[in-house]
């Protein structure tokens, strides 16, 4: 038997569904609200990230120069040490070397070279390569500089050259590559500089 409603339970129901689609409108448009609120956080912690990125990078950088600079300063500081030290420890391995150039460039053409001591004298040149601290691959560079000065010095032509690596750190792994090229290993030992090689070592001529 179906149910008869009266006119006032129709409005009575319809009332109801209105105030129904009314909360179900409500609720759409907090959850909306609540989305575009979480959207603008996450926006907000993007922007800080990007932020908190673009300072890092920038910190990274300052960084960078500050070490880089450091490192110069170290490199003059241990270059400093060893030019006093170079023309007395070749005398007394019997290279009767006359004169000291600091910082020499030589450019021929497109091809340019930078040799941070040169140590001379009338018959041989010594070419002293300085770091901080010493690695074998300073000592293969070194040795193509060496290779790459005899064709750019023209007024060495006659000379014989000879190497040598210097640094307040040398590994002793570094040494002893650097004794097997047949180049001299000038290192700090206490307040001074020093050869390493042994007496009977026999350095490489170019």
């Amino acid at each position: 038997m179906t149910q008869a409603y009266s006119p006032e339970d129709v409005w009575r129901l319809l009332a109801e569904l209105l105030e129904a689609q009314k909360e179900t409108e409500r609720r759409f448009q907090e959850t909306e609200r609540r989305f575009q609120e979480t959207e603008r956080m996450f926006q907000e912690t993007d922007r800080r990230f990007q932020e908190t990125e673009r300072l890092l990078r920038e910190e990274a950088r300052q960084l960078n120069q500050q070490l880089g600079k450091l490192g110069n300063r170290l490199g003059e500081f241990v270059e400093w040490q060893v030019r006093p030290a170079v023309l007395r420890l070749f005398r007394s391995r019997g290279i009767a070397v006359s004169q000291l150039y600091g910082d020499v460039i030589l450019q021929d053409g497109n091809e340019s070279l930078e040799i941070d001591l040169l140590v001379v004298n009338s018959e041989e040149a010594v070419l002293v390569e300085v770091k901080t601290k010493l690695s074998q691959g300073d000592v293969d560079e070194h040795l193509e500089r060496i290779a790459k000065f005899r064709r750019l010095a023209h007024q060495y032509r006659d000379t014989k050259l000879l190497g040598a690596v210097a640094g307040m750190i040398v590994p002793p792994e570094v040494a002893r590559y650097a004794y097997r090229q047949g180049l001299f290993v000038l290192a700090q030992s206490g307040d001074g500089i020093t050869i390493l090689n042994d007496e009977q070592f026999q350095p490489r001529r170019w």
